[in-house]
């Protein structure tokens, strides 16, 4: 661990062992779940954790003290407390996430922010000539669309190509997946191509699934793909991980989604024997050349604070029984629960079965509704936070020729609600939905209001 000895990085002294393990006894209460959650919106439904996550206030004030700190006297903090504290906030994650050194662990903003630049370092090799024209990228075609736009920035500009694996939705195995991603390592490799780099979501957005990653990267690995990035924006907080098993090049997963931490803060996870490879921060700064958990701990004068209340959101969740694992226990077990009862008054389906989501399912929407567009969904969605006070993302299903499609009893279900649970979700924001959608399926006029043609 040279790094760790780095003054840049944090002094000569050994980062400080922090246990995941959760406390004994004086669990959490309901009560106080609801006063650490008590700046939420009272009014609104809110069961989309998924896109930006959830900041319990103890989190919060010790964000505020990290804040304070700085701003009292910021060269002390700089030169004395900065570095100490991301390389404790490194540490903790480390731990966590089972790998095998702190130096393995960059702090970056968020998992868009990780994305570009691994695909920075592959556009570069195009660009260099090192990747012949034409060898190729390979994602899910649900991939974010950040990810999606950082690939035309960096990897088909300098001359590379991509291969979009279709994920089958609604879905019923992992088999099924696996199947598809074969398919697309065949079409990546085709005439001679070699793919450089596979793109692997741990937790796919929209839809939700989540994806048999370490099976698709020993697949990978046989299949010789150059390198391999597991976008994993949702995966800390809702699933085990296990990056020496996982095995990828990359991995890069949100804290402040399912982890409790502020927005906005990352980590990404680059395998030691990945690290000889040219990978830097986007934004240069005089830490430039040093490595990359270097270079991200100091990216110019910025509010580093969420990245140093790691450990804080670690002593949250593990003044819950059993900690994350029982956290992630609970919300897979609810989120399921929910799912269920919102397919059974609306006599839809779940987009997969409950082994293959974590803290968000899909659910069928009537076709009464009639979604027919993105733009539908997207009106759909804001119909239901500005008139019924329930915020979810809405997925419109289109249909691939010679599909039929999964029906309910008046058509095709075209729409999928992705609906989360965090442990400050109740039970009576599932029952607003579900009365909101039940309205406005008995209503035909005003599907007609919300969908004007």
């Amino acid at each position: 661990m040279e790094e760790a000895k780095d003054p840049r990085n944090g002094g000569d002294s050994s980062p400080t062992q922090i246990s995941k393990k959760p406390r004994i006894s004086g669990y959490i209460t309901e009560q106080e779940i609801h006063e650490e959650f008590s700046h939420h919106n009272p009014n609104v439904a809110r069961i989309n954790n998924g896109s930006f996550g959830s900041c319990p206030g103890s989190v919060l004030a010790a964000q505020k003290n990290w804040q304070l700190q700085f701003l009292q006297q910021p060269d002390d903090f700089y030169f004395n407390t900065l570095r100490k504290g991301i390389l404790h906030s490194r540490t903790v994650i480390k731990n966590l996430i089972h790998a095998d050194d702190v130096d393995e662990i960059s702090l970056v903003d968020n998992a868009t922010t990780a994305a570009a630049i691994v695909l920075q370092q592959i556009g570069r090799a195009f660009a260099e000539g090192k990747f012949a024209k034409n060898d190729t990228v390979l994602m899910l075609h649900c991939a974010y669309e950040a990810v999606k736009k950082s690939i035309q920035a960096y990897v088909t500009r300098a001359g590379g190509s991509v291969i979009e694996v279709q994920l089958p939705f609604p879905v019923n195995s992992n088999e099924e997946i696996i199947a598809e991603f074969k398919r697309g390592l065949g079409k990546g490799k085709a005439n001679g191509k070699k793919i450089r780099l596979a793109i692997i979501d741990h937790i796919t957005a929209l839809p939700c699934v989540v994806v048999p990653v370490k099976e698709l990267v020993k697949i990978c690995r046989e299949e010789g793909v150059e390198q391999v990035f597991v976008d994993a924006a949702h995966a800390i907080g809702s699933v085990d991980i296990n990056v020496k098993e996982i095995g990828a090049d990359f991995y890069v997963s949100n804290l402040h989604k399912w982890f409790f931490c502020p927005p906005s803060v990352a980590f990404l996870y680059c395998k030691k024997a990945s690290s000889e490879l040219d990978v830097h921060h986007l934004v240069v700064s005089h830490e430039y050349g040093n490595g990359l958990p270097i270079e991200s701990a100091w990216v110019g004068t910025r509010d580093y604070s969420s990245q140093l209340v790691v450990p804080a959101a670690l002593e949250f969740v593990n003044r819950f029984e059993d900690g994350i694992q029982g956290i992630m226990k609970r919300n897979h077990e609810e989120v399921v629960k929910m799912g269920r009862m919102l397919a059974e008054s609306w006599r839809t389906n779940l987009g997969s079965p409950p082994e293959m989501c974590a803290g968000m399912i899909m659910v069928g929407l009537p076709s009464r509704l009639r979604v027919s567009s993105e733009d539908d969904a997207l009106r759909l969605r804001s119909h239901l936070r500005e008139c019924h006070g329930v915020e979810v993302p809405i997925h419109f299903q289109g249909l691939r020729d010679g599909e039929e499609g999964l029906k309910d009893k008046d058509g095709v279900i075209t729409a999928y609600a992705r609906i989360s649970h965090q442990i400050y979700n109740k039970f009576e924001d599932y029952c607003r939905f579900r009365d909101a959608v039940n309205h406005l399926a008995e209503s035909r006029q005003i599907c007609r209001a919300i969908y004007p043609v």
